[in-house]
């Protein structure tokens, strides 16, 4: 009988980023690695450059360090070592028709070595998950920039497909209203957050779809449209979630954080979460959940911006209590979700 000539399915799952350590000469690499995208910071290179590696970057490296050591623990980065951790259920779950591979947009381990596993392997054709439940230019697009940048380099390209977004994705939403449910047990809470990750607002309005997005009502509901608008999909993962939960839509409001508008001087999205969990004691919002679900491991902007820096916040405030729902990290609907997108395309 001939041979088959069918390989394994290649699988690519990718994260941002983190830097090697928590110390500052490995915390600056990092930065200027991701600082540097075009994607993230739409500048002309020749300020960008400057800009961010003279400047932005050397002022921000050791104030970075600082809250990468709190984050640190005994297994390193939480994104990395629940990226591995996702990797290994995954290709448990999907078998030996498959070979997954993990790289990190930024740092190590990086996509082309993650891409070079998968070449070197002989898969057939290669599925790309960039690990952003909210397509954005400057991460999921970053992430298929580069993956394409460096296949276009290879002699033999295999067939390639990216999942773009799975903001509405029923075991990503099912997973994180697990989550919820489990926290809400514990105790009443008066009010839920869903704080996203900021982007400028430009980024949104670039990606317009014949100028549909206003940067208003034109997100309250999700089409063709404006399928691939941040803020639209973050809208619609706050909807989704909710009515998992069984709350109403004046019991949560929805809110974007991480801003470098300080530095860059431009809008972004809004309403910004250090702002709006302030008058909420005084409003008789004492105890608040917060979910970050532009998220999907653990990481910087969860553990201490979302859990830590905006409990304190709010306490200051005159709140209670202010809890983080964990994320999804290896949570086995979660694990389950990854294998089904997987399997869909």
């Amino acid at each position: 009988m001939p041979a088959s000539t069918k390989g394994r399915i290649g699988v690519l799952l990718v994260n941002l980023g983190t830097p090697d350590s928590p110390q500052t000469g490995d915390v600056r690499r990092y930065l200027n690695e991701f600082l540097t995208d075009g994607r993230v910071v739409d500048m002309p290179a020749a300020i960008r450059y400057p800009l961010f590696q003279g400047l932005v970057v050397p002022l921000r490296a050791p104030k970075s360090a600082k809250i990468y050591q709190q984050l640190w623990t005994d297994r390193g980065s939480p994104l990395l070592f629940h990226g591995l951790d996702l990797q290994k259920l995954v290709q448990e779950e999907l078998g030996k028709d498959y070979l997954v591979a993990f790289g990190m947009r930024y740092q190590n381990p990086s996509i082309e070595k993650a891409l070079n596993e998968l070449r070197e392997a002989a898969v057939e054709r290669i599925i790309v998950l960039p690990l952003f439940p909210q397509y954005a230019a400057a991460s999921t697009g970053s992430v298929q920039e580069k993956v394409m940048e460096l296949v276009s380099k290879w002699w033999v390209v295999p067939s390639i497909s990216f999942i773009s977004t799975f903001a509405n994705d029923p075991g990503f939403i099912a997973t994180i209203v697990d989550l919820g449910k489990q926290e809400m047990a514990k105790r009443n809470y008066d009010h839920i957050v869903f704080s996203y990750h900021g982007i400028p607002e430009r980024h949104v309005l670039k990606g317009s779809h014949n100028g549909y997005c206003k940067l208003g009502n034109c997100c309250n509901s999700y089409n063709k449209n404006n399928r691939y608008c941040y803020r639209a999909q973050c809208f619609e993962t706050s909807r989704l979630v909710a009515q998992g939960l069984g709350i109403t839509p004046d019991q949560y409001t929805v809110s974007f954080q991480s801003r470098l508008q300080s530095r860059l001087r431009d809008p972004w999205l809004q309403p910004y979460t250090d702002e709006i969990l302030k008058p909420f004691p005084s409003k008789g919002i004492k105890n608040v959940l917060a979910f970050s679900p532009a998220f999907v491991a653990d990481c910087l902007e969860t553990t201490i911006e979302v859990g830590e820096e905006f409990k304190e916040m709010f306490e200051e405030a005159g709140g209670d209590h202010w809890q983080l729902v964990p994320s999804l990290n290896t949570h086995p609907t979660w694990v389950k979700a990854v294998v089904d997108m997987i399997h869909q395309n």
